[in-house]
C-alpha cells in the first residue's frame, strides 16, 4: 500500500507541473468564451477579451 501512495504522489507531481496547471485554468476560460460568443453584438468582444486573458494565463512561468 505504501508504494501505491508513492506512485499517486509522483503522478500528481508530474501532472501538476506548470503546463498542465495552466491548461486546467485556461481551458474552461476558452470554453466559456466559446459559449459567450453566441450572444449577438457583444459576444465576439467578450470572447476576444476572455481569449486574451487565457493566453496570458498560458504564458505564466510556473
Amino acid at each position: 500500500m505504501n508504494s501505491f501512495k508513492l506512485f499517486v504522489l509522483l503522478s500528481a507531481l508530474l501532472l501538476l507541473n506548470g503546463c498542465v496547471l495552466t491548461k486546467v485554468v485556461s481551458v474552461p476560460m476558452r470554453l466559456g468564451a466559446a459559449v459567450i460568443s453566441i450572444i449577438p453584438v457583444v459576444g465576439n468582444t467578450a470572447h476576444d477579451s476572455i481569449d486574451e486573458a487565457a493566453e496570458i494565463v498560458d504564458d505564466v512561468p510556473l
